[in-house]
């Protein structure tokens, strides 16, 4: 996470809110006791009667995947990469759909399936094809999906080390190792895709000439327009904001949505906002921060004032 300008970050953070929105909506909709998870996502009923309070496995299964795809950069497994992160992008995208489509095909037994069946192209083209639309509008939807296969195997306490543990290894990966620095140019560079929200913008002077450039070959078409503006040297900034940042507060709202209803899972939300927001306002120019401890800590407080609320002053919240 580094420092944007206002427009820039009323984007990012109009982006979060909304996926954090849909993330609750998506998580109450699997809370309900007859909607079960689709394509085998369903997680066994003695874990979700019994939450994990110390998510070792989770952490486990973390550790894991960031070391497997540590290992698939270094031997340039692209294409095992892409198709890693289609099907996981497929399945998240058909969870969230589902909840859409099980409401307007109620009626229907195949909602699931027609969801994949929308699903399966706007992966395909976010994965395998360069377009800016799809990206986003799909990173609306990949969080809320996944999201909703961790929330009924996580408490409270669970939750709350789980965010503790994510923002150490996120301080870690930024300021020590660069980690996180050099995955997110290696997707932009080599996958050319970005496991998060991804806003390129340019500067005054960089639209002019971007503007002259496709005045000038407007009608040669797309390959030869990004040849010039590789030719041209045109340097364009990009505001991210990792997946990761995202998904983890969606996940934290909806443990609080399962165990204490819809007031303390918007209180969640509300904290991890004012938590990005604060630190997108406190943020140096060309300076990477980890967005997790930010929102963590946001979220810490919001849990104490949810505890106090109902434990302190008793209200029903």
């Amino acid at each position: 996470m580094a420092k944007y300008n206002s427009k820039i970050t009323l984007i990012i953070l109009s982006m979060f809110i909304i996926t954090q929105i849909i993330g609750l909506f998506v998580v109450n909709f699997y809370n309900q006791n007859n909607n079960q998870l689709p394509y085998g996502m369903e997680p066994p009923e003695e874990i979700k009667q019994n939450p994990a309070e110390f998510p070792i496995q989770i952490l486990f299964a973390f550790l894991i995947a960031i070391s497997l795809f540590f290992v698939l950069t270094k031997i340039n497994a692209e294409k095992f990469i892409r198709l890693w992160f289609f099907i996981v992008t497929t399945i998240a995208i058909g969870l969230s759909l589902n909840v859409i489509f099980s409401g307007l095909l109620s009626f229907l037994w195949y909602a699931s399936f027609m969801a994949l069946i929308i699903a399966l192209p706007l992966a395909y083209i976010k994965i395998f094809k360069r377009d800016l639309f799809v990206h986003n509008i799909t990173e609306l939807l990949i969080y809320p999906g996944i999201a909703a296969v961790f929330v009924p195997i996580l408490g409270v306490l669970g939750i709350i080390i789980l965010l503790l543990a994510i923002s150490l290894y996120d301080m870690w990966a930024v300021w020590k190792s660069e980690f996180m620095q050099k995955m997110a140019r290696y997707q932009i560079d080599k996958l050319k895709f970005f496991t998060g929200f991804f806003i390129p913008f340019a500067n005054k002077s960089q639209r002019k000439k971007i503007k002259l450039l496709k005045e000038k070959y407007k009608n040669k078409g797309p390959k030869v327009l990004e040849k010039q503006f590789k030719r041209a040297k045109i340097k364009v900034n990009l505001a991210i904001l990792g997946g990761g940042d995202v998904i983890f507060p969606i996940i934290t709202a909806g443990v609080f949505l399962r165990v204490m209803g819809i007031i303390p899972a918007l209180i969640i939300t509300l904290s991890a906002t004012i938590g990005l927001l604060g630190l997108m306002a406190l943020a140096k120019k060309k300076k990477y921060y980890p967005a997790m401890p930010f929102l963590a800590g946001a979220m810490y407080l919001g849990m104490m004032a949810i505890f106090f609320l109902k434990d302190v002053l008793g209200l029903s919240i």
